[in-house]
């Protein structure tokens, strides 16, 4: 929704402030309307909206950067998670309980990362209505401290148990730093001033376009359009610059394999 209303008021502001362009040039004195003072507003809009396209690939450049980290840390999360549970599943019946716990985990994930999808079923996990979207949950972080401890505790008597047990912490070590990842990328700073920065240039440009312009309505509808494709632009910014929210948010897929995957292991 935050995405939809910061498309919402750079649409608005483009138009009104052409609009008021518009208003304002019929009233100007003629000597302000000559040809040569036309040419060079159209030179000052053509260095307004150069310097605005270099900030607008910019910023699009940065946050799908960041949008492509997040979505491939995703992938490498849920998978260190599934070769963890293959793992423990390997070392034997001693390792159930953890395995559960792994389980539980992955379920209360998904359902608190995406909490508008459809929650994992057939599966007991701790309650997710006050965990954060994004960022890292005392809920999940002490899960997560007990499977490791259980792990510690592993007493293997075999070589084939001593080499099973210690991948299996190694394992561990890897589903913790996966997490780590995932939640700095889920916490990734949005360039805010740089955004508003260029939205203030565009406003410029877009009253200097409505100072230069003819007054007829293909003028106006050119103005219109404009304004609505620089505005998609800046939708996909916003959306972009939020993986796990809005229409392009990081799907779920990978997590919900995992799980079921151990869920199947489990049976």
């Amino acid at each position: 929704m935050q995405d939809f209303w910061t498309t919402l008021t750079t649409f608005a502001l483009l138009v009104l402030s052409a609009w008021l362009g518009r208003f304002i040039r019929p009233r100007m004195p003629e000597t302000y309307r000559t040809r040569e003072t036309i040419e060079t507003m159209q030179l000052v809009i053509g260095l307004l909206v150069t310097f605005a396209a270099l900030v607008l690939g910019l910023l699009t450049a940065s946050v799908k950067t960041s949008y492509d980290h997040a979505a491939r840390d995703r992938h490498a999360y849920a998978l260190h998670l599934t070769l963890l549970d293959t793992c423990l599943r390997d070392y034997g019946p001693e390792t159930v309980s953890a395995r559960a716990d792994l389980a539980r985990y992955t379920a209360a994930v998904i359902a608190s990362t995406w909490p508008r999808e459809k929650p994992p079923a057939g599966i007991s996990y701790p309650n997710t209505a006050g965990m954060p979207v994004v960022g890292a949950s005392s809920v999940l972080a002490d899960l997560m401290d007990h499977i490791g401890q259980q792990i510690r505790a592993l007493d293997p008597r075999t070589p084939v148990a001593v080499n099973t047990a210690n991948d299996c912490r190694v394992a561990y070590r890897d589903v913790l730093q996966a997490r780590l990842t995932v939640i700095e990328d889920a916490g990734a700073s949005f360039l805010a001033p740089l955004f508003w920065i260029l939205v203030f240039w565009l406003t410029i440009a877009f009253l200097a376009l409505g100072l230069a312009a003819p007054l007829n309505r293909v003028a106006a509808l050119g103005i219109l359009l404009c304004a609505l494709s620089l505005s998609s632009a800046v939708f996909v910014i916003t959306d972009l610059s939020r993986p796990y929210r809005g229409l392009m948010a990081v799907s779920s897929g990978d997590m919900r394999d995992a799980l079921a995957q151990m869920t199947a292991r489990g049976e």
